[in-house]
């Protein structure tokens, strides 16, 4: 395997096996770590496809997560697989859905990427679309962050995100910017079932300019607060939620009584 990451901590390890998209050498356990729950699950789908275990001291682990909480288990994967950007098209098509993606602009902080994309998993987004520069992939401190979930996500990573957008425009596809300023529709005004490309700003600088004009609509969350702003993982997270929302919640099986 020509490249290794490490994964860590309990349900980031557990969804990439669970994902099957990583080619995984090991599974690395602290001395002491119980079986139970999440470790008993990673144990059994390891041993389901022969992948080595090993115990290790705590320190080892703290080393190989460059000191983040670990809760006492990694491992050893292969890069996360990144997708085309045509490919995203074909997750739509194959669903029966109108397109729905995720536009990140440059975010900077792991927490936040990573919190972002765990709301995108739980309201169906076909994909998620980030610059290969200057901004964050998908890291180990991200799949953490995610709880695992971008393991099940698409995710493309783009050398120029404006050319990208434009490219999503060519497939029909509106491109509705969320920011804070004068002369923004408010969320409730706009209408969010339809083919539609969700874009976030960076956490300081917010959206670039050339980011900004390739939008085909801009919307802001009202605040009636003394803040004058929201992180952006939670302004993501309204947003997706109300795009769900705006689709009849597409794909939801409630859960029996």
């Amino acid at each position: 395997m020509a490249e290794t990451e490490i994964i860590y901590g309990r349900w980031a390890v557990l969804e990439t096996l669970r994902a099957e998209r990583r080619e995984v050498t090991q599974i690395i356990f602290a001395e002491g770590v119980e079986e139970k729950g999440a470790i008993t699950e990673i144990v059994n789908a390891a041993k389901k496809r022969n992948i080595p275990i090993k115990r290790a001291p705590r320190r080892m682990l703290d080393d190989l997560s460059r000191g983040a909480n670990n809760q006492g288990v990694a491992m050893r994967a292969g890069p996360y697989p990144y997708l085309e950007l045509e490919t995203l098209m074909g997750v739509s098509e194959g669903r029966k859905e109108k397109p729905f993606f995720l536009i990140l602009d440059l975010l900077q902080d792991p927490q936040n990427v990573g919190t972002v994309i765990r709301v995108a998993d739980s309201v169906g987004v076909h994909g998620i679309v980030l610059q290969d520069r200057r901004g964050v992939g998908v890291t180990a401190a991200v799949t953490n962050a995610s709880s695992g979930a971008v393991e099940h996500l698409n995710v493309v990573q783009v050398t120029n995100l404006v050319n990208a957008m434009k490219r999503l425009k060519e497939f029909g596809v509106w491109l509705v910017g969320l920011d804070i300023g004068p002369n923004i529709q408010p969320m409730d005004k706009a209408d969010l079932n339809i083919p539609l490309g969700l874009v976030l700003g960076s956490e300081g600088e917010g959206m670039r300019r050339l980011v900004r004009d390739t939008c085909d609509l801009m919307i802001t969350l009202p605040m009636r607060g003394h803040v004058e702003s929201l992180n952006v993982a939670t302004v993501g997270a309204v947003a997706l939620y109300a795009a769900w929302q705006a689709r009849q919640w597409e794909g939801w099986i409630p859960p029996h009584q």
